[in-house]
């Protein structure tokens, strides 16, 4: 299979985007709209590929656990859609610094290749920029509100499904109540 293997200072071809340091303003919108302003934007406009080559450096994950891992590093700021996420990672995978690889239950998982290591550490300062972005999103207090949101609805999801399953004795009951109490003096001392 023919790949194309382009340094990351020079020009992309594929998407006509400007080197990996350079400034993403200016360089037209995609028509994505996302939530998430300025961090989501600065993504698309050309370095969502390098935070994902990052993320998948740090193990090797799937299309829809990458899409996750934005949305909490952000604190719900920003989650890039399917259809952002996977062309990403077929550009890398046709540049060679991704792979694909079978993980458990037979699900299709990419990791990191020496290439791509290599081109990762040349543009480090870069990559932790983004991430620097990426925790400053998740620190405003509009953005934590939907993580906060998500939990409480997990909880009372499973709460809802453990009520609904086989009978429940009196001290089971005892049991979640004593957890649930647990975590709202937790909360009210952190």
């Amino acid at each position: 299979m023919h790949r194309h293997h382009h340094f990351f200072g020079g020009r992309d071809e594929h998407r006509g985007r400007g080197p990996w340091g350079g400034h993403m303003r200016g360089m037209g919108h995609h028509g994505h709209h996302h939530r998430g302003g300025r961090v989501g934007r600065f993504l698309e406009h050309g370095d969502l590929r390098f935070v994902v080559l990052a993320l998948i450096a740090e193990q090797p994950r799937h299309g829809y656990e990458l899409i996750k891992e934005l949305e909490d590093r952000t604190g719900g700021a920003y989650r890039p859609s399917p259809g952002v996420i996977y062309p990403t990672l077929a550009l890398l995978e046709d540049e060679g610094f991704i792979r694909p690889v079978t993980g458990e239950a037979g699900r299709k998982l990419f990791e990191a290749t020496d290439e791509g290591r290599e081109a990762l550490k040349a543009n480090q300062a870069g990559v932790d920029a983004v991430f620097g972005r990426m925790a400053e999103a998740a620190e405003g207090s509009d953005t934590t509100r939907p993580r906060v949101g998500r939990a409480m609805k997990n909880l009372g999801m499973a709460l809802a499904g453990r009520l609904a399953r086989r009978p429940i004795t009196p001290e089971e009951i005892d049991r979640i109540v004593a957890m649930i109490d647990d975590m709202a003096v937790a909360i009210e001392k952190s």
